[in-house]
């Protein structure tokens, strides 16, 4: 992979958290799977809302945000209606936004525990921006 499109990768995970922070969502954390033969992205970007309508107003953020700032547009895009667990896909980066009792229902961090794994502090993610 050629170092333009590893900043590229970095560059849009970085606004994926970002979008997620806009609308408060919680404990966001990053998988970062590029050491991982069978995944399917360079990056997971996962946190969780109150509501489902918390859920979906962060997807759309995502979405919204990416588009803006990249011009990219999501390959796939999934459960923005029903706001259990929407799911924003980006090639490189997936972002699975949450409802809370479905995130510890379906345990993605489990099921990647071999990722490495960076718990986001919303205050020291900000400052390096």
């Amino acid at each position: 992979m050629k170092k333009i499109e590893i900043a590229k990768t970095d560059k849009l995970k970085d606004i994926v958290i970002d979008a997620c922070l806009d609308i408060k969502a919680h404990d966001v954390v990053v998988l970062d799977l590029k050491n991982i033969h069978e995944a399917v992205a360079d990056y997971f970007v996962i946190c969780h809302g109150d509501s489902s309508t918390q859920v979906s107003a962060i997807a759309n953020n995502v979405l919204n945000k990416v588009k803006s700032l990249t011009g990219d547009i999501a390959i796939s895009k999934e459960g923005l209606r029903n706001g259990e667990w929407a799911l924003v896909d980006y090639g490189d980066v997936v972002a699975h936004i949450f409802f809370r009792e479905k995130r510890f229902y379906y345990q993605l961090e489990e099921l990647w525990s071999d990722a490495k794994i960076t718990q986001i502090k919303e205050e020291e993610f900000l400052k390096q921006q």
